[in-house]
């Protein structure tokens, strides 16, 4: 006998996440050039990676932008629902 289960677990929504990051750039008066200078990256392409929702900032650069912007983590990264299916056998 098989026995099967769904949960709903989030994922980050790496569009939405470049979106709310590309708004609270702005909101808050920051240009690309701006938050390419705050993390000393020599190139903006990182900047316009998180905000084309191509990549995320890690965990440290997370927590410099929500401080940066005023705002908690929780306000710059988007989730979204996934459903995923467990099975597992019975005895």
């Amino acid at each position: 006998m098989e026995n099967i289960n769904t949960i709903s677990k989030p994922v980050i929504d790496l569009k939405q996440t470049g979106i709310q990051i590309k708004n609270l750039r702005t909101v808050n008066g920051f240009s690309i050039h701006d938050i390419q200078a705050i993390f000393g990256f020599e190139y903006p392409q990182a900047v316009y990676a998180w905000e084309q929702g191509k990549n995320i900032p890690s965990i440290d650069n997370l927590l410099v932008l929500a401080d940066l912007f005023g705002v908690p983590v929780e306000n710059i990264v988007a989730t979204k629902k996934v459903t995923v299916t467990l099975s597992s056998k019975v005895a």
